[in-house]
């Protein structure tokens, strides 16, 4: 267990390194989109990714790895947006937006501790289709829920499922990042 806290600590600094540097170009301007919109951009690269792995083939620089890092960034932009509602401009500081994005990736990281305690670390004998594919569920299931404004009978909320996307979106760059799969 000690090995994957190591390890999520280095993917997520990434994540958060170029988080910061996007604040630093752009500001929060990510603080306009509504959830909806936050859960397609998701979408978007969960779909890449997919369409990636299926055709073994990129016509864009970019990777998957760099795709699994916005999954990340969007997953807690989401739950930002959750907390405080969209804005019609920029209404946080660089810094606010830090210490809420640490506050979230913290978050995600003790879910992702409790979840290893009692699934023993199954993550790493799954393969990385498969977290692409649990991303992609649940981003339908977080459409439905975000269908029907957030009312569910049984099932956990937005936040719980942005938060299972960002772990499943860490997994997959533990992996590529320590070499022990191939995208």
């Amino acid at each position: 267990m000690d090995a994957t806290n190591q390890q999520f600590d280095e993917v997520t600094a990434l994540c958060r390194e170029i988080f910061s540097k996007k604040l630093s170009d752009y500001g929060a301007s990510w603080r306009i989109l509504r959830p909806a919109s936050v859960t397609d951009q998701i979408f978007i690269k969960a779909t890449r990714i997919r369409s990636l792995e299926v055709k073994k083939e990129s016509r864009v620089e970019e990777g998957i790895f760099p795709e699994f890092i916005g999954i990340v960034n969007y997953g807690i932009i989401g739950l930002i947006q959750l907390q405080l509602g969209y804005a019609d401009t920029i209404d946080i500081t660089a810094e606010r937006a830090l210490e809420l994005y640490d506050g979230y990736l913290q978050m995600a990281k003790e879910l992702m501790g409790d979840k290893n305690h009692d699934y023993d670390e199954a993550w790493r004998s799954m393969r990385m289709s498969s977290y692409t594919d649990l991303i992609l569920m649940k981003i339908y299931r977080t459409k439905e829920i975000e269908s029907k404004q957030g009312q569910t009978l049984i099932s956990e909320g937005i936040d719980a499922n942005y938060l299972d996307m960002i772990n499943y979106a860490v997994f997959g760059l533990i992996k590529l990042h320590c070499g022990e799969e191939r995208p």
